[in-house]
């Protein structure tokens, strides 16, 4: 009587506190069941990417500063994204860049959304986040702060490839590669948001390799 009493409760209860672990036990199988949906729409695994540094800071720069809109100012407290779309005549995507003076941060994402046009684009968003104001000048970047302002978090086809971690582009040229996990569009973040008072002066290059 007792056993079955207890059944009865654990099927047809929903508000006696009494009921609440036997509810989390029979209930496994409705939550698992109503996670599914989000678990069908699990990103497919995309591999590391592939990184380096080379102390050919000056030479960079020096090239750079002929090419059109590959310095940049990134001012304080903002986030510049490149949106760089895969192509079917290419492989994978390439980065390089540095920074006068100071350091910044860097991550790369993949949006698995169709690609709808085939332009390299820019995007600057600004930190919101009133919190921002008791940092340090300099401090951190903590990864997720990367979509701050932009609102990316939202994004359930956002997959993550480098995290942003702040970068000595000021020492060394930061480069790196990643081949194309299927067509979407690359966001390549450059995260100046730590910084209260400092703008930062950016070399960068991306282009496609075969």
């Amino acid at each position: 009587m007792d056993d079955n009493s207890n059944n009865q409760e654990l099927s047809q209860s929903t508000e006696e506190p009494g009921s609440t672990l036997g509810k989390a036990e029979a209930g496994e199988s409705q939550e698992s069941s109503s996670s599914h949906p989000a678990e069908k729409k699990a990103l497919p695994p995309m591999k590391p990417a592939s990184t380096w540094t080379s102390v050919a800071l000056k030479d960079l720069k020096t090239k750079l500063r002929q090419e059109k809109d590959s310095v940049v100012t990134v001012y304080r407290g903002d986030i510049m994204t490149v949106h760089v779309p895969t192509v079917p005549e290419a492989k994978r995507v390439c980065w390089e860049f540095a920074t006068d003076g100071y350091d910044i941060g860097f991550g790369v994402y993949f949006d698995w959304s169709p690609v709808t046009s085939r332009a390299i684009t820019v995007h600057i968003s600004e930190s919101s986040d009133d919190e921002d104001e008791d940092d340090e000048l300099e401090g951190p970047v903590v990864p997720g702060d990367v979509e701050k302002g932009s609102k990316s978090s939202a994004n359930t086809n956002l997959g993550e490839i480098l995290p942003v971690y702040r970068q000595d582009s000021h020492l060394a040229v930061q480069g790196g590669s990643h081949d194309f996990p299927g067509e979407g569009t690359y966001l390549l973040k450059f995260d100046n948001s730590y910084s209260l008072w400092r703008n930062k002066t950016l070399y960068y290059r991306v282009y496609y390799s075969a």
